[in-house]
């Protein structure tokens, strides 16, 4: 059984799973990447092209962080933040693409989703040390400089021009996401016939396992994280989860969620738990964190609206939504 919260890692090591006597069998392989627990399992013949595998995997998620990472100096998503309100820069089209699809989020949620967050001053504390809430101007200063609509693309020089200075980017709302579905498309291209990416979270499969049965998908509780409350046969496609369950603070008897509502400052509340299922790993990523912002009957609404798109949400009175096509095994 897979559990879609995982806790940060303590160890690297590689685990052989045994299943019997197939001729192929899984392997997995657990480490640190992008600052967050990563778990690749591949079904392969043998240890040895196991191994090969995941490495050329872990390879392909390494090039991603040091592309999109806003940490890295070098990095060409840092030097579009330095020269926000500057001028433009001119970006390998692999990024150009990732921003570009990123504002068609945005538009998606009418700004719940929005990369330029990365501006936000960090005015709530989620590690206990908050005793008031911040002042209303406090809180319009700290979105001044976000807004995906200031984002200008030059298609023509694959160039992008943040317009206000002091505007940044960044793409932790979907950064392990879109690093999961190109280690899974790397594998599949490879020959890797089955596997699962968890990105910490962020869970990308594809194939079966090898007994012929597909991967399951265990939906934890948010409300007791030892418990689930069912099972999701998945064979391709990605599961994320968004929880607000170990970060929040409460305010005259209202939570809110470290989760911020990029166009008004204000914490998202009422949601405790969003699971998104959707083809790719980075357009459930941003979609899980959006629905905290659109909240549940807007969500889901928008969440049918979309194709190969289902979700699940958990508000906190531990109320179940489930969108239509929404079907799982029972514990």
């Amino acid at each position: 059984m897979l559990t879609i919260k995982v806790k940060h890692l303590t160890t690297i090591f590689l685990l052989f799973l045994t299943v019997g006597c197939f001729a192929q069998q899984p392997y997995k392989h657990t480490l640190k990447l992008m600052g967050n627990r990563f778990d690749i399992t591949v079904v392969a013949k043998d240890s040895v092209a196991a191994i090969g595998y995941i490495d050329d995997a872990v390879k392909e998620m390494n090039r991603i962080e040091q592309l999109i990472s806003s940490w890295d100096p070098e990095s060409q998503t840092s030097e579009i933040n330095r020269n926000s309100g500057k001028k433009p820069v001119a970006v390998d089209e692999e990024l150009y693409r990732l921003v570009e699809r990123a504002i068609g989020i945005s538009k998606l949620t009418d700004g719940a989703f929005d990369i330029t967050y990365a501006a936000m001053d960090n005015i709530w504390k989620f590690d206990g040390s908050m005793t008031e809430m911040p002042s209303k101007e406090q809180i319009k200063k700290s979105v001044a400089k976000v807004g995906y609509q200031n984002i200008i693309l030059d298609e023509k020089n694959l160039s992008v021009f943040l317009k206000k200075a002091g505007m940044k980017i960044g793409f932790g709302a979907i950064g392990k996401g879109y690093a999961a579905d190109k280690a899974k498309a790397l594998l599949m291209e490879k020959g890797v016939i089955s596997g699962i990416i968890n990105a910490s979270g962020d869970m990308n499969v594809w194939g079966k396992q090898p007994n012929g049965e597909a991967w399951k998908v265990a939906i934890t509780n948010p409300l007791d994280k030892t418990k689930a409350f069912g099972l999701l046969p998945i064979t391709d496609g990605a599961v994320v989860t968004s929880g607000n369950y170990e970060k929040f603070v409460t305010f005259n008897s209202k939570r809110y969620s470290h989760i911020i509502d990029p166009r008004t400052g204000y914490p998202s509340s009422g949601i405790v738990s969003v699971t998104v299922f959707a083809p790719k790993a980075e357009l459930a990523d941003a979609l899980a964190t959006s629905i905290f912002v659109m909240g549940k009957e807007t969500g889901i609404n928008r969440i049918e609206q979309l194709p190969k798109v289902e979700c699940i949400i958990i508000d906190d009175q531990g109320n179940i939504t489930k969108s239509k096509h929404i079907k799982l095994d029972k514990l």
